[in-house]
């Protein structure tokens, strides 16, 4: 066989651990050598042990959970409205003209810097926060559902006019389905986003968080709890774009995104006809 092919076959995600682990046995090797200050980078070993101590403990179960209520509870306003908008503002040219001035207007700001505004008018508990996090997705959840109902081919749409589906047959049958691939990529976005800026607003004063245990270990420099943190942040991450994958490959499986052949395209736009012509 020949070394190219042989290397080629190599699973991505092999590599990716196998980069991961002589990074973190190269990051231990030295901080027990001493090349690393162990009060700036404390060694892996050290990181795990405060890691399993915080879950031992407990301590860190408060901080996960309100984390976790905030991401989710800002996904869901920000992906609601941002995926309602979305299909309204694709479906209707003109609606799209008069807030494309908004959005672009808007959309750029740093949403951090709308906290203080933010805790203003709704003061300085969750709400607040929520409502940061919140707008963070309904930009990119907006933005990539328009996208996806813009680019519906004509065709199609005229198909299933034709074939008598107007309203909300014409949403559920066509604009949906057609612009699911799109919605889903803007959700994984926001995801990621919310789970960012859920991090950021804990840390800008939040008493319980995983932002807000990380600021407190940097406090007092416990700098291996910090360490950890940023750890069970990274897998929380990992987590969500796992499941968002899992998520697109089970409800797209149409999707070119997902690789899948232009014959399951047809397929589904065949049992579209279908379903419409027998519904009709």
């Amino acid at each position: 066989m020949n070394p190219i092919q042989s290397r080629a076959r190599i699973p991505s995600r092999l590599i990716s651990v196998v980069i991961a682990l002589a990074a973190i046995l190269a990051w231990e090797a030295m901080s027990r050598a001493g090349s690393i200050s162990p009060f700036l980078a404390p060694a892996p070993s050290a990181v795990v042990e405060a890691l399993f101590a915080l879950f031992v403990t407990g301590e860190i179960l408060p901080h996960l959970l309100a984390t976790l209520y905030r991401v989710f509870a800002g996904l869901f306003i920000g992906g609601v409205a941002g995926g309602v908008l979305g299909l309204l503002m694709g479906a209707i040219p003109r609606l799209r003209e008069i807030a494309d001035p908004f959005v672009a207007a808007v959309h750029p700001l740093p949403k951090i810097a709308i906290l203080p505004l933010f805790m203003a008018l709704l003061g300085i508990g969750d709400a607040s926060r929520i409502a940061v996090i919140s707008l963070g997705v309904f930009f990119p959840m907006m933005i990539n559902t328009m996208s996806g109902v813009s680019q519906i081919n004509q065709t199609h749409l005229d198909v299933a006019r034709n074939y008598g589906a107007g309203g909300a047959k014409l949403l559920t049958r066509v604009l949906l389905p057609a612009s699911l691939p799109m919605m889903l990529s803007g959700l994984r976005i926001g995801m990621n986003l919310a789970l960012l800026f859920t991090i950021t607003t804990e840390i800008a004063g939040a008493t319980v968080g995983l932002g807000a245990l990380m600021w407190m270990s940097w406090e007092v420099l416990r700098l291996e709890n910090l360490y950890a943190v940023l750890v069970v942040i990274m897998v929380l991450g990992l987590t969500c774009n796992m499941a968002m994958k899992f998520l697109t490959q089970a409800l797209t499986p149409w999707s070119p995104a997902e690789e899948r052949t232009s014959s399951q395209s047809t397929l589904a736009s065949q049992s579209l006809i279908a379903s419409l012509k027998d519904n009709g």
